[in-house]
């Protein structure tokens, strides 16, 4: 994909446009972070969790190798992705999870968010595409790695259509977790990598 391609060249759909992200768009895509992290997720901004949402320059314009992907309509930025080259590391992930990758050989999806009113749109499928396009492109990259929250609708079946399970935090007890309260709702996956 090039490094701007209109929706509609994509996945047939008219008015918005999927690209790689660039100074300009930091305003628009940390606000589309910052609002699904406190609408959808309930808890808001956690600064251990969430860093790259404040600095997204040095998460991910600056390195080579990261990228962060956003949709926009009517100049508007209305849906994010991004690229990180980061190996999940046991703890906090499950040691079934960080054995499955090569150190400093994967690339982590993060912040796959879309304002509610631009879903069920494709938007989230074409980020996607673009991330791993991008992944794919760089030859450090072996494999790909994302966790979801459960609780998301449609996120399981989502990211199922794209990779395998590792690891399912809803049936299977993290021996790594700091609390005993209730399970996390976390499903961990290997996406596949286009080549």
């Amino acid at each position: 994909m090039s490094s701007t391609a209109t929706a509609d060249e994509i996945r047939g759909l008219s008015g918005y446009a999927v690209r790689q992200a660039e100074p300009g768009d930091i305003a628009g895509a940390r606000s589309v972070m910052l609002d699904t992290v406190y609408r959808d997720f309930g808890h808001g901004y956690l600064p251990r969790w969430h860093a790259d949402i404040i600095d997204i320059e040095s998460f991910y314009l600056a390195p080579e190798d990261n990228a962060l992907f956003v949709a926009e309509r009517g100049g508007r930025v209305v849906a994010t992705a991004g690229v990180r080259g980061q190996t999940p590391t046991s703890p906090p992930h499950p040691a079934e999870v960080a054995d499955r990758f090569e150190e400093g050989r994967t690339a982590s999806l993060y912040r796959v968010y879309v304002r509610p009113e631009h879903r069920r749109r494709g938007l989230a499928g074409a980020l996607v595409d673009a991330c791993l396009d991008f992944a794919a492109s760089r030859e450090r990259y072996t494999g790909v790695y994302l966790h979801t929250d459960a609780r998301t609708p449609g996120a399981v079946a989502f990211w199922s259509r794209r990779g395998s399970v590792l690891f399912d935090e809803r049936v299977a007890v993290n021996e790594h977790r700091d609390d005993a309260g209730e399970p996390f709702e976390t499903v961990h996956f290997r996406l596949r990598l286009p080549r």
